[in-house]
């Protein structure tokens, strides 16, 4: 127990130092900074959903799409952006276009933010072996999986960066091919950071690489995204951008546009 005197003399001070919140008037009655709270981080929660609905009774026959990646895919799932107050990540989008209205496009997003390839691979590991087992279900069955990967990996990197990248995303491509061989896995394009040299050193490289070798692949196809997000100097759009990463509502319509595109062209 703090002692009463000490109490008083810290909001004395708060209050002298102007901060806000620090009028007794304005503070609540109890802060959840007084609680003891075990740290659950975001990507678990998000993760353990995706368990759940993996896990639930429903069939997953109705499903046509996977979406498979890191945050930049996971971020379909939210609306309003829970770390920049104002700003809308592609909820809104993905609703409208792959909720169900259209039963041909109907999808499951299978992104956990933070997940690198090797995560992504433990994921589509089956369940017999260790892994998670998100694909193990005999019952989803989906056309095609859309698969982005690889950003995550340009931090904390292996050397040579770009190699390490391209044998990830291959090593994830051939684990979905074991799951689900009758898929059309769609590889799309890194997005531009706003950062020119890493565009011109990393991103653009592995994105032709990975072109190469749908090129080169069975069922295997690849979309640019990346000429969506840049502006006609080649620079990353910031107004399609929540931070330097993440796509804002208006860069999920971007990539929804593409998506939609490629599966009209069938």
């Amino acid at each position: 127990m703090i002692p009463r005197n000490l109490l008083l003399s810290a909001l004395a001070a708060l209050a002298a130092l102007g901060l806000p919140g620090s009028a007794a008037a304005q503070a609540p009655q109890h802060f959840v900074s007084e609680t003891p709270t075990a740290r659950v981080d975001y990507w678990q929660l998000r993760a353990a959903d995706i368990s759940r609905q993996l896990a639930a009774p429903e069939s997953l026959a109705p499903i046509r799409l996977v979406f498979v990646g890191d945050s930049i895919t996971d971020f379909w799932h939210l609306d309003a952006n829970p770390w920049f107050p104002g700003k809308f990540c592609g909820r809104a989008v993905w609703d409208e276009t792959f909720g169900g209205t259209n039963p041909a496009w109907r999808a499951i997003n299978l992104g956990v933010s933070g997940d690198r390839i090797e995560h992504v691979l433990h994921r589509l590991l089956p369940a017999a072996q260790g892994g998670e087992g998100w694909l193990d279900r005999a019952d989803l069955q989906p056309d095609r999986i859309f698969v982005l990967l690889g950003i995550n990996n340009s931090f904390d990197a292996e050397k040579p960066m770009a190699e390490s990248i391209i044998r990830g995303v291959t090593a994830t491509i051939a684990r979905i091919r074991e799951r689900k061989p009758a898929a059309q896995i769609v590889v799309q394009s890194l997005l531009p950071t706003d950062d020119p040299a890493k565009n011109r050193d990393l991103v653009l490289p592995v994105n032709a690489a990975l072109k190469a070798m749908a090129q080169q692949g069975a069922n295997l196809r690849y979309l640019d995204l990346y000429s969506g997000f840049v502006d006609d100097a080649g620079t990353q759009r910031r107004d399609l951008f929540n931070d330097s990463l993440h796509p804002s509502q208006a860069g999920y319509r971007v990539w929804r546009d593409r998506v939609a595109a490629f599966l009209r062209a069938g």
